[in-house]
């Protein structure tokens, strides 16, 4: 999540853009060198793989960078991380699931556990909030891919099972097994998405105010700022005021 803070000096605020852009591409090369690792290195050959590149592309990851993250995988010496999920509640109750890779399980746990305590939220264990989100593939095209019943059927032929249109764009959802396929068979059809990936969709939802919104976002800044975290999911709602006024 983007951080929202407003800093009184832009150099300082691009300074923090240019740090997080940095820890961006790292946690992205870190996947792309794990999907590569655990299976083919040839993205036409390896679905988790072409879905890390895929993503890493659209988030604007250097060529080299990528093509040295899977060079990387090949190596004799490459890091061995274990995937780990963690989740607890955030502020107001709200659920929060973190995902992580790491080499050192120990040290990744106390930092999510210490995290969670210093801002409002409790580490649970592991069930304890996923069962109100569903593992689903996302894909999102830009307004410009088409209106909404061009991609409606197009996503309908894909074998995708929902699509929320709006000004910004289309966000369309299917089931995780299916979003290498799924993402093909839109590409061929829609042209190249805006991103690809694995998401936990919230099946129930918290409303959040300004303070709780404060909060919250505070907790999933301070996750994200962990090297071990790859991505956080919470469960809220926030109104167009609240956002504007974050």
């Amino acid at each position: 999540m983007a951080g929202h803070s407003k800093w009184a000096n832009i150099q300082h605020r691009k300074g923090r853009q240019d740090a997080a852009r940095s820890k961006l591409f790292s946690k992205l090369s870190k996947e792309i060198t794990v999907a590569a690792k655990m299976g083919d290195p040839d993205p036409d050959k390896n679905p988790r793989l072409r879905l890390a590149v895929k993503e890493a592309k659209s988030q604007s990851v250097p060529k080299d960078v990528i093509e040295r993250a899977i060079k990387k995988s090949q190596g004799g010496d490459a890091e061995s991380y274990d995937e780990i999920r963690y989740e607890g509640y955030g502020p107001n109750g709200v659920a929060v699931i973190v995902e992580a890779m790491t080499d050192n399980r120990n040290r990744t746990a106390s930092n999510v556990r210490s995290t969670f305590t210093k801002n409002g939220g409790n580490l649970g264990e592991t069930g304890s909030v996923s069962f109100m989100f569903e593992r689903k593939g996302e894909i999102v095209y830009p307004a410009s891919a088409g209106d909404n019943d061009t991609v409606l059927m197009a996503a309908i032929e894909a074998g995708a099972e929902d699509v929320e249109s709006s000004e910004d764009g289309h966000v369309i959802y299917c089931a995780d097994t299916d979003l290498n396929d799924v993402s093909n068979a839109l590409e061929a059809e829609l042209g190249e998405s805006e991103s690809t990936k694995l998401i936990w969709k919230p099946s129930t939802t918290t409303d959040l105010d300004l303070e709780g919104a404060q909060k919250l976002f505070k907790l999933i800044e301070a996750l994200e700022d962990d090297d071990d975290v790859q991505r956080v999911t919470a469960n809220f709602e926030v109104s167009d005021e609240v956002m504007a006024a974050l």
